[in-house]
Formats: structure tokens, sequence, C-alpha cells
């Protein structure tokens, strides 16, 4: 694996600032709602939003493909939605000469950056259509399998508090989902600024700021940066600590705790923390970095008990528990004794 130059490091630095303020001519006050979902692009992850209406989850999605030069699509989540509508069918037609066949025409995931807007609305029969394209980047269809143009990134939403004619995400689908981001509402000063913005009959556009070729070369800078063994060491020992059964799960973990992470969430760390890096334009990961993500690529992957709901314990608390119990290891010092 070759290492990053400084001209690598600058440019990866550069082009992520000029995504981030393109997002926030439309995405006023949410930096770090704008660096997550950023994160989730340059290390190709799928990111789930959630957050009641009217936040601007869509907007952002919107926003963030308007500022790249990638395909992008979108799937609005409804009860009667068929898995045929995201991953496409087999169509009988006729050609000139009256000779009939099935041609293929392929659903609208099918695209980077597809955005699926109340993913929950969907019956699990539609929402499992997502789950080979998210892990494997390709799709089966009528038995032949077609791979995805790459990079492929899902960027859906969710309501957390309306239950009528929902379904819940599986845990499998779940994991799949490198990020759970948390939208929550805006301060009064912020709610001020998206007022100015949002009422005068002039929407700001969003600027493109990256080519298609310039997001694949970024993608592929990520997993290259270097991280310490005892960083990655760290890591494994967070992951063992959402366990109650693990040798170092906290009373807490073990009270409330049903299943911890699984070892995707520890990969979603280690990634996430490398792009954390680049954009803040360091060649290698830090303590910090790892802390920065663990809160959003674990809040999903935790599953709690009846004692936690009755409590008012969230995922949140249990990972604040775990990042406050899990020492970092001491890093090797060449040529000690």
């Amino acid at each position: 694996m070759t290492q990053l130059g400084k001209g690598d490091l600058d440019r990866y630095m550069q082009t992520a600032a000029a995504i981030e303020q393109a997002v926030g001519v439309r995405i006023a006050g949410q930096p770090q709602l704008i660096r997550q979902t950023l994160v989730g692009l340059l290390a190709e992850g799928h990111v789930l939003l959630e957050g009641v209406p009217g936040l601007g989850k869509t907007e952002l999605v919107k926003a963030l493909a308007s500022a790249i030069d990638v395909g992008f699509g979108r799937v609005q989540f409804t009860p009667d939605l068929m898995p045929a509508d995201i991953v496409g069918t087999q169509v009988l037609e006729e050609d000139d000469q009256g000779h009939r066949r099935f041609q293929y025409r392929p659903g609208p995931v099918f695209t980077n950056l597809l955005l699926a807007d109340e993913i929950n609305r969907a019956t699990p029969k539609t929402q499992a259509a997502l789950l080979e394209a998210m892990q494997e980047r390709h799709v089966t269809v009528a038995g032949q399998t077609r791979d995805l143009p790459r990079p492929f990134l899902v960027l859906a939403t969710q309501n957390p508090i309306e239950l009528e004619g929902t379904y819940p995400l599986p845990e499998a689908q779940l994991d799949r989902f490198m990020f759970k981001v948390t939208v929550n509402p805006p301060s009064a000063d912020v709610l001020e600024e998206i007022l100015r913005r949002t009422t005068t009959g002039h929407i700001p556009e969003v600027p493109m700021v990256a080519d298609s070729e310039t997001i694949a070369d970024l993608i592929g800078m990520t997993p290259r940066v270097p991280i310490a063994k005892h960083l990655i060491r760290y890591v494994s020992l967070m992951i063992e600590a959402t366990h109650p059964d693990g040798n170092t799960a906290s009373p807490t973990v073990k009270r409330y705790v049903r299943w911890g992470s699984s070892p995707r969430g520890a990969q979603a760390i280690v990634l996430a923390a490398k792009a954390a890096a680049l954009i803040d334009g360091r060649p290698h990961v830090t303590a910090g970095d790892i802390r920065w993500a663990a809160p959003a690529a674990l809040r999903h992957r935790l599953v709690l008990g009846f004692e936690a709901t009755a409590e008012g314990v969230r995922s949140d608390n249990i990972i604040d528990e775990v990042l406050r119990s899990t020492p970092e290891p001491r890093a090797e010092i060449r040529g000690a004794p």
C-alpha cells in the first residue's frame, strides 16, 4: 500500500472543504450533520438519517448530490412499493420483426447516490431488495447478477416518532448502514438563518465543486490512511465492551444491552476515522478520530432490552459509557525492552 503524499492530502482536504461549503449554502447551521454525511460518501458507506419531518434530511441529500457530479436517484418508499420498483424487472418487448423477448429494465438503484426517502414506510420484502445492493454492490434479477456503478451509496431517511404505516428496519439491514445520524431540531439562531434563506422566494443554488473522477479518487484514498496497531486494538476493545457477555462489559452494558455491535461496526469506525483524518489534513488516524466516529457507527448496532426502554436509556447513553470505560491502549515504542 503506497503512502499518501502531501499533494494527495491537500487535494483531499480542499475538495472535502469545498463540498462542505457548497452543501452549507443550502443547509444552515448543521456542520456536524454535513461532516458525517460527507464521511459516509468518502468512505463509500451507507448513511441512515433519522429525524422528525421538516428538519432538512431530504434537502441535505439533494444538496450533496448537486455539489458533486455523480448519478443521483430517488425512491419514495411507500407501503405499496415493490422490489422490482427498486432493482428493476424483466419486461416482455416486441421488436420490429414481431419477435418477442424479455428485456431487463434497470431500476433506480443503478446510480451512484440513491436517496431512499422514508425507508421504513416500505414492507420488509421491499426493504430486503436493498440488502444485496448495499452489501455486495450488485443485484440479482431473474437469476442474473448485475454490478452497480461505483461509487454506490445509499442515503436513507426515516421518521423516528411515526408508527402508523411504518415497518421498523430489521437488524440485518441496519447493520448495512455505516452511520446512523440523528438529525436534531435547530436552535433559535439557526432557525432564524433558515427563515432568511427560505422565505424570500429565492432558493440558493448549490454549486458543483467536484466531478465523478475526483470523488472516486478520494474514495480510493480513504482506506490507504495508516492506523497504528494500538488504535486497532482500541477499536476492538471498544466493540468487545458493547457485548454483555464480553470480558470488559460494564455493569451498564450487562444490564441494558441484549446484543452488542457486529464486526461491521468496527470496520465502520476505522474507515470513518480514516476519512475524518484526511478531511482534517492529517496523514494518520488518531484516537480522537475513533471517538468521533464511534457514536454514529454504533448507535444502530446495539440491541437494547426492555429494561432500557422502561428506564429511558438510549443507545447513545450506552456508547458514552463504553467510551468512558474503554482505556486507550499505549502505543508500542520501537526499541523498548
